[in-house]
Parts: C-alpha cells; sequence; structure tokens
C-alpha cells in the first residue's frame, strides 16, 4: 500500500473516468447525544480511469460517503472537488419525488441532464420491469421497486463514473443478471466507485480499491491488496 498523494498516478485502465478530490472533508452525524464522525479530515485525490471497490465495516460512512460525492448530503466542512459527470448513487432513490409517477421522475431526470427524454423513459421502463407501477405514485412503490427505478434510470444515462451501492443484489436471479450485463457494458467506457459485500463481484468489476475505517481512507492500486486490508480490518474472512 502506498499513500495516494506521494505516489505516481496510476495508468488508466478505462476509457473514461471523473477525477474526484477531497479537501479537509469531514462529515458526523449525532448518536446519543453524541456526535459520531465517519469522515475525518479526508484529503485525497481518486485517479480517474479506475473503478474502485470501496470497502469497511458495517457502519464505517461507506454510503455516506458516496452521497457526499454525488452531492445528496452536505458535508460538516471541506468539500468535494470534480471533474466529469457523476452518477448519483445507483440503487439510491431517496431523491425521487414520491407524488409524481416513476415516468414522470425519469422524464424530469432526463431534462436535468440534458437527454432524450422519450428514449431514457423507455430504455427505464423495459428495464425496471414494474409494470403498470411505472405510472403510479413512487409513494406507492416498494424499496425493490425504487432501488429498480434508480439503477434503469442512471444505466440510461452515459456518465464518466457511476457510484454504486449494492445494486446488483436487487431482484430475483434474472433480474440480477440482466443488471451485471448492462452495468458491464456501461464499465466499457466508465469507471465506477462499488460498494458491495460480495468480493467476486468486487474482483469482477473493480482493479484497485479504497478501504475506509475510523473516518480515514486508505488507497490499494490493485483490489486484492484492498481487500485483504479490509480482512485485516473486520477480522477475518
Amino acid at each position: 500500500m502506498r499513500p495516494l498523494e506521494s505516489a505516481p498516478p496510476a495508468p488508466p485502465l478505462r476509457p473514461a473516468g471523473a477525477t474526484i478530490r477531497f479537501q479537509n472533508l469531514t462529515k458526523s452525524f449525532p448518536v446519543r447525544g453524541e456526535r459520531k464522525v465517519v469522515i475525518d479530515d479526508l484529503t485525497m485525490t481518486l485517479p480517474a480511469g479506475r473503478s474502485l471497490g470501496l470497502l469497511g465495516r458495517n457502519g464505517a460512512g461507506k454510503s455516506t460517503l458516496l452521497q457526499l460525492v454525488a452531492g445528496t448530503l452536505r458535508p460538516d466542512s471541506g468539500r468535494v472537488m470534480l471533474r466529469g459527470s457523476i452518477s448519483w448513487p445507483v440503487g439510491f432513490g431517496g431523491s425521487f419525488h414520491p407524488d409524481l409517477s416513476g415516468a414522470q421522475n425519469v422524464r424530469f431526470v432526463a431534462r436535468v441532464y440534458g437527454v432524450d427524454t422519450d428514449e431514457l423513459v423507455a430504455f427505464v421502463e423495459d428495464f425496471a420491469e414494474i409494470g403498470a407501477h411505472f405510472h403510479m405514485p413512487v409513494r406507492s412503490y416498494s424499496a425493490g421497486m425504487r432501488s429498480r427505478l434508480a439503477f434503469g434510470t442512471s444505466m440510461g444515462i452515459r456518465f464518466d463514473t457511476y457510484l454504486v451501492d449494492e445494486v446488483t443484489s436487487v431482484g430475483d436471479a434474472v433480474f440480477r443478471a440482466k443488471s451485471r450485463t448492462v452495468f458491464q457494458r456501461r464499465m466499457e467506457q466508465s469507471s465506477a466507485i462499488l460498494v458491495s459485500h460480495d468480493m467476486a463481484q468486487m474482483r469482477e468489476f473493480c482493479d484497485a480499491g479504497i478501504v475506509l475505517s475510523g473516518g480515514r481512507l486508505e488507497y490499494f492500486d490493485d483490489i486484492e491488496s484492498a481487500i485483504a486490508r479490509h480482512y485485516e480490518l473486520v477480522g477475518g474472512r
């Protein structure tokens, strides 16, 4: 393991990818009357063109870090600087308006990101496989339906880097296989930051890794070293 800030830039293994830099980034939450710091004065630049596995024990702050990168969560202090296009956390449907239908939400997203509205709606409706619910208010959706809608919407838009939080575990075996296939296709042209408890999935999609522990982030040039460090921290395999 080498400190990222002093290491030479790794050669890009992907055709594209956003540059992500954290500058004195701090985020905490109130827990039983005290502040629990999950990101502690973090300064680091993540290399563009690498697909990164984000590892850490439960509660380490992995999903929080993805939301800070996406801009859906505000830090206590510091900032995230981006160059390139970043998805919202794939599988996170919290940004959808609950009173609008899935189709209406997708149309709104298409206008925000400047993509063809009809093409995105058609893609998501076919991909999500939620039937008539696609034209019903999102508040009526199960968590799985919202995840399908969010995953389909993000996969229908070309981003330089995708933020992915355990999304390919959603649905039955057939849907999971379809999710993996479309995600693999996107990874041919983009990069990702992937959170997953499935180490086989980490090895399949990621070529480097970052491990979050105690509010600090460690970077590893290869995913196997990151997985080894993760097991060291959690105390087993």
